[in-house]
């Protein structure tokens, strides 16, 4: 049941003082312009450079152009969502100090443990396709690491070194500070968007229309294997790529100006990704047969099929420039959830620790690091991407519940951003996410509800008992 209006307005404003107590807090550094960019870095990444093939390959074939429809749909509600939420809630730790504020302690703590699947399980993910392309380009210059080392168990190796290890240097390339990290990542984000433009641009002069009839190709007798299931599979598949609007939901409580520069940073991010995502199937689908681009590298086999191998390698470096943002921006996000729910207790006061002269939370940091190294190198793609996709899926489920709650439960307080058309947009946000979610395989399910009951056990055996509700 949600709070009376004043214990809820009583939690807002315990959140909104507690970063000025106990020590330093984060840095408020970030514009509206680096709330964009850490959300383009964040969202585009794996899902543009790696999934996008095996979504096209397997599931919804040249109706990818519409599964990404959909997925900017669900997203774009999601975000006029997230951007009432940010502006009235301006502290770190997003979805999580939302439903800390609405709901009370144990939803906070579910919220909290599912963004861990979200966010720590994304940086994996995508390091992994990371990890491809880094291999594919050092193969074009005659250098080959021995396949022990290449990929993950199940995958033909027995450790993917360079997945672990990008993980490892971004991780050290926060703790040093987020001025840095976030000069790096516009900085990527700019050459990556060029090579992304540049490659839409080219491919569309060497179309062939005739790869996307049927647009979308007859079921193959089972949910998912293509036809119109096939579109609802990809585009809850795809939905990965969507992470980035959380990770920007994390940083507000690093801005100058939470108020008007997380609208900003939400809606335009989710503008020119959507866009691009779009763009990218259409020509992606147009240049190869759609059953060839269950590979490591689409992009790249998509300029190479037109015969522009130089172009190929380019394609190669914005794909590694792509993945390195949306890698650093998954391990920002995960690193600031952790200090949020150190903050109320929930987990180790150490996690809350900030750094005196960095003003960065470097023990959640390098904890997530060395996790996220881990799982990066030893769990396959396939695995890691369902996961994060049903992960954030419930999170921004979550988001557009929090909405109609605090409607309710806070009319009054001020909303400098406030989503139109009352409670019909929430509600819109949440069917649309659970509808992709019902395309999910079943399989993955059971992983979130595993993932969700070892939570509940360690909220049971441990957080319960640290927690002032």
């Amino acid at each position: 049941m949600a709070d009376s209006p004043p214990l809820a307005r009583r939690r807002i404003a315990d959140l909104l003082a507690s970063e000025a107590r106990d020590g330093p807090a984060l840095a408020r550094t970030l514009s509206a312009f680096g709330l964009v960019c850490i959300g383009i870095g964040a969202t585009i990444g794996a899902g543009i450079f790696v999934l996008t093939g095996t979504a096209a390959a397997h599931y919804a074939g040249p109706g990818l152009m519409l599964s990404f429809v959909l997925g900017g749909i669900a997203s774009g509600l999601v975000g006029l969502c997230y951007a009432e939420l940010a502006a009235m809630i301006p502290v770190a730790g997003s979805t999580y100090s939302y439903a800390r504020v609405t709901l009370g302690a144990l939803p906070a703590w579910i919220v909290g443990w599912d963004l861990v699947l979200e966010f720590a399980f994304a940086a994996a993910t995508v390091a992994v396709g990371w990890s491809g392309y880094a291999q594919s380009l050092m193969a074009d210059f005659g250098l080959h690491l021995p396949q022990a080392l290449a990929a993950a168990p199940g995958e033909g190796g027995v450790v993917n070194l360079p997945a672990g290890a990008v993980v490892l240097a971004l991780t050290a390339l926060l703790i040093a500070g987020n001025r840095g990290a976030a000069r790096v990542n516009a900085a990527l984000v700019a050459l990556k968007v060029a090579i992304i433009l540049a490659f839409v641009l080219v491919g569309a002069a060497h179309l062939r229309p005739e790869l996307w009839s049927p647009l979308v190709p007859p079921n193959e007798g089972t949910f998912g294997a293509f036809g119109w299931s096939g579109v609802l599979r990809g585009a809850g598949v795809v939905f990965f790529a969507y992470v980035g609007f959380e990770t920007i939901a994390t940083a507000v409580g690093e801005t100058r100006d939470p108020q008007r520069d997380a609208p900003v940073g939400l809606i335009g991010a989710l503008l020119v990704t959507s866009a691009l995502y779009i763009a990218v199937a259409g020509v992606l689908t147009g240049l190869v047969p759609y059953r060839d681009l269950a590979v490591a590298d689409p992009i790249a086999k998509a300029v190479d099929a037109v015969g522009l191998t130089g172009f190929a390698l380019a394609i190669k470096v914005g794909a590694l420039l792509g993945l390195t943002t949306a890698t650093l921006t998954a391990l920002y996000g995960q690193a600031r959830i952790f200090y949020a729910m150190a903050r109320d207790r929930m987990l180790p006061d150490l996690f809350g620790i900030v750094h005196p002269t960095r003003r960065t939370p470097w023990v959640s940091q390098l904890a997530i690091g060395f996790v996220t190294a881990g799982v990066a190198a030893l769990v396959p793609l396939r695995v890691l991407g369902e996961l994060v996709s049903i992960g954030t899926l419930f999170a921004f489920v979550l988001v557009c519940a929090f909405v109609l709650i605090l409607r309710r439960t806070e009319p009054e307080r001020p909303r400098p951003f406030r989503v139109p058309g009352g409670p019909i947009v929430p509600g819109l946000g949440i069917l649309a996410c659970l509808v992709l979610m019902a395309g999910l395989p079943g399989d993955t399910w059971l992983r979130l509800g595993a993932w969700l009951a070892l939570g509940l056990a360690l909220w049971f055996g441990y957080g319960r008992a640290r927690v002032r509700d």
